[in-house]
């Protein structure tokens, strides 16, 4: 099992805590690329109170060294990995100490290479814009079912295949997890694994929440990956700014583009939404779905253009 980490001093120890204590006992490799704020010593602290979790610090596995730092991260980690199953994991997130079970099952009983278990917001420990942005990163409301968002959040395979089709691409900042998904779904079907969900932390605000969708745009016009989704959201920008200019004449096709606009943002978790979330949470999540198809459409045209990442945080 594998983590790579950078400037993740506030979350390193629930990481390091929950991967150790799985069900399993696996081996636990955590690659820090280069922390300057605890993070390396909190790790090596980790390291002496759990027997099965090795520290790597690789400083090129950052931006400043490497285009795909968190990818480069992931190799290193699986490079020295011993097993021949791996699992990956990553900071932010907590994991129930039946997650690697469940996620490894389909591989361990041979039906599958390749297993995704996908990921949730914590129920204890999230913010309105937790909630808001939730479906628009592939996060679920609850812990419980199977969903089918790949993310290395909870991810998991063969050393083998990992081999074969070259690693996670050390391309780009972000999306190393779907290029690699793209990469092995040429050569196999991923097995969607059941309640095998990263409880993902996020803690956002309304800023950092945006600022996310940004750079996975960027991301994505790097990659050259989604180009449908772009479609998509620049169409979504054409129909709103065409209802507008039409509004002297009509009111129809405004009312038409926002009923649109409420179904995109609701209809991707309703029932789960509509259980737990205020009123503050139906406004949050309205006002970012509008403001997703104009991050979403500039910042992957920047991407194709530039080829140039968004630094994060940790790598700023």
């Amino acid at each position: 099992m594998t983590a790579t980490v950078l400037n993740e001093a506030e979350d390193i120890d629930a990481l390091a805590s929950t991967l150790a204590e799985q069900s399993l006992h696996p081996e636990v490799i955590i690659v820090d690329g280069g922390s300057t704020d605890g993070t390396w010593e909190r790790l090596q602290a980790a390291q002496a109170k759990y027997p099965n979790l090795v520290a790597i610090r690789d400083e090129s596995c950052n931006l400043k060294a490497s285009r795909g730092p968190i990818a480069r991260g992931r190799n290193v980690g699986i490079a020295a990995a011993r097993s021949e199953i791996i699992a990956c994991a990553d900071a932010g997130c907590i994991y129930d100490p039946e997650w690697l079970a469940r996620l490894t099952e389909p591989i361990r009983n041979g039906s599958a290479e390749y297993a995704l278990g996908g990921s949730c917001v914590d129920p204890r420990d999230q913010t309105v814009w937790d909630i808001a942005s939730a479906p628009f990163f592939g996060l679920k409301q609850r812990a419980d079912g199977t969903t089918k968002s790949c993310t290395a959040r909870s991810m998991a395979f063969r050393k083998e295949l990992w081999q074969r089709v070259g690693g996670f691409p050390e391309t780009s900042f972000l999306g190393e997890d779907t290029s690699f998904d793209l990469l092995v779904r040429k050569v196999t079907t991923p097995a969607y694994s059941e309640r095998a969900q990263a409880i993902y932390r996020p803690r956002h605000t309304m800023k950092s929440a945006l600022s996310m969708m940004a750079r996975y745009g960027v991301a994505d016009g790097v990659l050259g990956t989604r180009r449908s989704r772009l479609l998509r959201n620049f169409l979504r920008c054409a129909a709103q700014i065409a209802a507008i200019l039409l509004l002297p004449r009509s009111a129809i096709p405004l009312i038409c583009v926002l009923l649109l606009e409420i179904c995109f943002a609701y209809r991707l978790d309703w029932s789960a939404f509509s259980k737990h979330a205020g009123p503050r949470a139906y406004l949050a999540r309205l006002i970012y779905s509008l403001a997703v198809p104009w991050i979403v459409t500039w910042n992957q045209a920047v991407g194709e253009l530039t080829k140039t990442n968004q630094p994060n945080r940790q790598n700023a």
